[in-house]
């Protein structure tokens, strides 16, 4: 029996996520991000939110649009800042959003451990700089380390390719990005792909995150690549 719940439109997909809500947002800049699901976020209404992604947003589209709808309190993400990235600028330099910058690697990996039930995990990255402020610091054969807790988010948008109706996921190409990590860390997954197919039709070996770790599943038109211009 089908786990996932294959919803008939982004809207019903991102019904009920709450204010004050963590969400985890696919993508790297836009290859992978969930547009649709954003863009329903939006239209939804829910705000107070902190974000999870690893760019604050890209011109005015996708997670950027739901910057400057002021939905969003906190970022936790490891670019914050690049060409296309002047919402989040204005937001911040205004104080109105939070930012807490988190090395790429540590991100993928504090929510690869909410996922795996791994309570805090030691890590070489930002030892000596101000990212290590407030952080517990340990020598291990001769190296400092910092202390690193787990990323959880309340939802998951995520962007995958093909989707069968028990929720496995098979992702094209670099759009897989934190898509397999972000899964197994939120509490409730929610999935846009390009297509729904029975079960039996992927292939195995394909399959990249398995259907336990899926709740919502939405079929959408091919997803939407904007080349933005730097202002």
């Amino acid at each position: 029996m089908s786990r996932a719940e294959i919803a008939e439109s982004a809207d019903a997909a991102v019904a009920g996520i709450e204010d004050g809500a963590t969400v985890l947002v696919g993508g790297f800049g836009l290859a992978g991000m969930p547009f649709d699901l954003i863009d329903a976020l939006i239209r939804q209404g829910a705000k107070d939110l902190t974000i999870v992604s690893n760019n604050a947003g890209n011109g005015e589209v996708g997670l950027a649009a739901l910057l400057a709808a002021g939905r969003v309190r906190k970022v936790l993400c490891s670019f914050p800042r690049q060409a296309d990235s002047w919402v989040f600028d204005g937001l911040y330099r205004e104080g109105k959003i939070e930012l807490e910058v988190v090395p790429q690697g540590n991100l993928a990996e504090r929510m690869r451990a909410a996922g795996a039930g791994i309570g805090a995990f030691y890590c070489p990255t930002a030892v000596g700089t101000p990212l290590a402020e407030g952080k517990e610091e340990r020598e291990i054969d001769g190296r400092k380390y910092l202390l690193e807790y787990p990323i959880k988010g309340d939802y998951a948008l995520i962007g995958a390719h093909v989707a069968d109706t028990l929720g496995n996921l098979v992702y094209r190409k670099t759009a897989r990005n934190f898509g397999p990590v972000m899964a197994t860390a939120a509490t409730t997954t929610i999935v846009q792909v390009d297509e729904v197919v029975e079960p039996g039709t992927l292939d195995p070996e394909a399959v990249v995150t398995p259907s336990i770790y899926v709740d919502r599943i939405v079929q959408v038109a091919a997803r939407r690549y904007t080349v933005q211009g730097a202002r």
